[in-house]
């Protein structure tokens, strides 16, 4: 199967026309009349990443992280972003991101459900012409509980060993909104929309004391914990779709560690 054949079936999902306008979405990277036999899937294009999917010789990599997002002016091995666009070229691998057309078309509903959230609604809308849809989802656990326990619940369905919690651990909480990767934007449209505990990543120290401050906890599970579902959900998509070609994931590695 070509490139462009493997792009246009991702595309009747998550058209490009969704993406945010300071996204870089689509083939970044390759030949889009690439014959594809092997699809390598992570959430970013990594040197390591881009080394395995070359020796387990891979036609093609789909990330949810653009590895490009600004211009480049020049492309060689004494820049990183340089030196990964080589190996790619080099070993003719076509390279495609899809990642806030992903997150509008997807990545808030499945993480919803992941949570178990009833009467889930999008969190801040970015696109009304086909019906509601945008950044993150809003909804009410099956029951309140503390904010501990919500923590517990987002830890199993992330299978996340830690997060970092800002708010009383024994205070109630049932309506939780929800936004995979970095949150810091829809912290506003959480409050607005009555949210109890924003589950998301990347929270620094004065967003998180000031969205206590307004009645609002921050679950913050980090920009990897929560959209690493992005990996098994899209090979889940594509398997059986796509007629004689292999799919590999890349393994659920956290970028830091906790000692």
């Amino acid at each position: 199967m070509i490139c462009r054949k493997v792009m246009d079936i991702l595309e009747e999902n998550y058209p490009e026309k969704y993406a945010l306008a300071w996204d870089n979405v689509g083939l970044l990277a390759g030949r889009d009349d690439k014959e594809v036999a092997r699809i390598y899937i992570a959430l970013d294009a990594t040197d390591e990443v881009i080394d395995a999917a070359v020796s387990w010789e891979a036609d093609m990599i789909i990330t949810h992280h653009p590895l490009i997002f600004g211009g480049l002016k020049r492309i060689h091995n004494r820049d990183f972003i340089g030196a990964r666009i080589l190996k790619l070229i080099q070993n003719d691998i076509s390279y495609y991101a899809m990642h806030t057309n992903y997150d509008v078309c997807r990545m808030g509903k499945l993480s919803g459900e992941k949570m178990g959230l009833v009467n889930p609604e999008v969190l801040e809308v970015t696109w009304e012409e086909e019906g509601p849809s945008g950044i993150g989802v809003i909804g009410d656990l099956t029951g309140e509980m503390t904010l501990k326990g919500c923590a517990e619940v987002v830890k199993s369905a992330f299978v996340l060993e830690n997060v970092k919690i800002f708010g009383s651990l024994n205070c109630k909480v049932n309506r939780v909104a929800i936004c995979p990767g970095s949150g810091k934007s829809v912290i506003d449209e959480a409050v607005k929309k009555g949210a109890e505990v924003l589950v998301t990543g990347d929270i620094g120290h004065h967003e998180g004391i000031d969205a206590v401050a307004r009645g609002l906890a921050i679950i913050d599970a980090g920009h990897y914990g929560v959209e690493h579902i992005f990996i098994k959900d899209v090979a889940r998509q594509l398997d059986g779709k796509l007629s004689g070609v292999q799919i590999m994931t890349a393994p659920v590695v956290h970028p830091f560690q906790i000692i």
